[in-house]
């Protein structure tokens, strides 16, 4: 079989799970979880870590011992000059030019800002940063972030630890459909496997999530069971999913079979 692997900003991966480091009750349980998922890229936001307090400390070392690639972020950022002070200190820190870049618009719903987006990431960009853009699924939007320099995007399922799924199909499916030659990622929202690989079937190309594993109460099984979705739905896109028909069509032809009757 022929390898179907992930590039990112020039780098190359097996795994099209992306897994956050956020919520879980320990490091040990975080540590089993990446492991479980096959993940070779995790998050990290710079704001768990405490220089004062150190509380973040143990986070840092076990998600190093990883070997991962790490992908922080801005998270918690309202303003362009919030989400670009946090992306330097972020490369300084962690020694990456990767950044996930959000902007918040909204908090009820912690939508992203698409103004603030598009100005930060452009402003990141020409200071040499790779962004991951967290996005809706407005095509515009998504749009205006490629014309800026972005090489990847990630437009959200549905808001941010909802596990509502794919809210809008038509919209996520329309991004595809438009946008062909960049890795979309799905971003937020996703709860359950079968979502993930409902993503996947539609031709995305990765999956990011968090809340779905850390707040499972086997997380670590959770974790494999989205990584075997996620293959699954890839599996599915790259074989090419059967056209739905509206009336029935028999699985066995009957042409130039035997007819049985009774005499």
């Amino acid at each position: 079989m022929q390898e179907d692997s992930l590039e990112l900003y020039g780098k190359t991966f097996r795994s099209r799970l992306l897994l956050g480091t956020a919520q879980y009750t320990s490091p040990q349980l975080m540590l089993a979880s990446i492991e479980q998922s096959q993940a070779e890229i995790v998050t990290l936001g710079l704001r768990r870590q405490n220089p004062k307090e150190k509380d973040g400390a143990t986070i840092w070392e076990t998600i190093k011992s990883t070997d991962c690639t790490l992908l922080p972020n801005t998270a918690g950022c309202k303003t362009v000059k919030e989400a670009v002070t946090l992306a330097e200190m972020s490369r300084e820190i962690f020694r990456t030019n990767w950044i996930k870049l959000e902007v918040v618009g909204d908090d009820y719903n912690l939508q992203p800002d698409p103004f603030g987006l598009v100005e930060a990431a452009k402003e990141l960009i020409e200071k040499g940063f790779n962004v991951f853009p967290y996005s809706t699924d407005d095509l515009v939007l998504n749009q205006r972030l490629l014309d800026v320099g972005c090489q990847v995007l990630m437009p959200w399922g549905s808001p941010i630890g909802t596990g509502q799924g794919l809210l809008n199909k038509y919209n996520l499916q329309t991004l595809r459909d438009r946008i062909t030659n960049t890795p979309l990622i799905v971003d937020a929202g996703i709860g359950a496997p079968s979502q993930a690989c409902e993503a996947m079937e539609l031709g995305f190309d990765a999956i990011l999530l968090n809340t779905a594993v850390a707040k499972a109460q086997q997380p670590a099984l959770m974790a494999l069971g989205f990584a075997n979705a996620i293959n699954a739905g890839r599996c599915a896109y790259n074989a090419g999913l059967m056209k739905k028909r509206q009336t029935a069509s028999p699985s066995t032809p009957t042409i130039g079979q035997p007819f049985w009757h009774q005499s």
